[in-house]
């Protein structure tokens, strides 16, 4: 398969600047997996696709305010865009401009925040190292500003528009998306019909808005997150399957984690790094359903949710969004894959 097999058509203005409210007012485009058949509803609607003994598999990752402003002993001012934490004080980062931020180089912020680049990473990043008398998390939160994807131009009034209401293990670059829909009262209703909740962690990286560059797709090197299941997750997931239940991933970030800890068809507990990449051809063995967005054209989630189906019923899907004028992406509306 070539990238190119994975692009559509979408006009620019489709592209969501703001969430709407309430969260769950969004639109709702419902495809069964199997024919193709779709339905227009709206997010609120969810818990009619849903049956008592249904698990839904939510990631509860937060988001990090990781973009910070800097000045090098130059002078020159520099963004620096956290990415993965390696130890107490090492961060790989991204540094705009990065062409001389070479190792030995001291970036200052303020709050007499300071970091030393130690090495180069791969795909033009940094390791520094943070210098701080106070707390770490403290001072992020005190300066970082928010991170929002590439697409999206206005500027955020509220931070947690960004996050969702269960959001609780600090470390992400971007937001699981998929679950932005989600209200505290939905959450109730959905209980409320016997539907079981469970959440794991995956700290989304800058890498799942990195375009693949290859023109066939299976010569793409995919980027690395980190996850983490407990053993309570583990177990609940692995009751639902062995009693036949559906387990529904929450977004593509909770299926990259189910099914890279769950290559035999048990979900196993632990934390790692996981560069799955999952494209048409791909056999799940933990997830029946999907709750997703609509995704970047050529994009690795694309390719993702087209192997939950077929890549022509999902493109024909997001053809029929197109004319429909749903709104695209990370504040956009969303799809009910099962």
């Amino acid at each position: 398969m070539e990238v190119t097999d994975f692009d559509y058509d979408l006009p620019e203005e489709l592209i969501a600047q703001t969430p709407v409210e309430p969260r769950d007012s969004s639109r709702l485009l419902v495809m069964d997996k199997k024919t193709g058949e779709l339905e227009h509803r709206h997010f609120y609607d969810l818990p009619e696709y849903l049956k008592p003994g249904d698990l839904l598999v939510f990631n509860d990752t937060r988001v990090i305010p990781a973009r910070l402003h800097g000045v090098k002993t130059t002078g020159a001012h520099v963004e620096v865009f956290l990415l993965t934490r390696k130890n107490a004080t090492d961060w790989e980062v991204l540094v705009k401009p990065g062409k001389k931020a070479l190792p030995g180089t001291i970036i200052e912020f303020p709050e007499g925040l300071t970091a030393e680049v130690l090495d180069r990473t791969d795909f033009g990043g940094r390791v520094v190292q943070f210098h701080y008398e106070g707390v770490f998390d403290d001072i992020i939160d005190t300066i970082g500003e928010m991170p929002l994807p590439p697409y999206i131009h206005e500027k955020m009034e509220d931070p947690n528009e960004y996050q969702t209401v269960y959001a609780r293990e600090k470390g992400s670059a971007a937001a699981p998306t998929a679950g932005l829909h989600f209200t505290e009262e939905l959450l109730e209703k959905i209980k409320a019909k016997g539907v079981e909740l469970v959440f794991v962690t995956l700290h989304v990286g800058l890498g799942t808005f990195r375009p693949v560059e290859e023109e066939n797709i299976e010569d793409h090197a995919m980027h690395s997150e980190f996850y983490s299941i407990t053993e309570e997750a583990a177990a609940t997931v692995n009751k639902a399957k062995a009693e036949g239940r559906r387990v529904i991933a929450v977004g593509t970030t909770s299926i990259r984690t189910l099914e890279s800890a769950g290559t035999t068809g048990v979900l196993q507990s632990g934390s790692g790094w996981t560069n799955i990449f999952i494209y048409p051809g791909f056999t799940f063995h933990i997830v029946d359903a999907l709750v997703t967005n609509f995704h970047l054209p050529e994009s690795t989630l694309l390719m993702l949710i087209s192997a939950m189906s077929t890549r022509e019923k999902i493109l024909h899907a997001y053809e029929i969004a197109v004319q429909e004028k749903y709104r695209f992406f990370s504040f956009g509306d969303a799809m009910f894959i099962h």
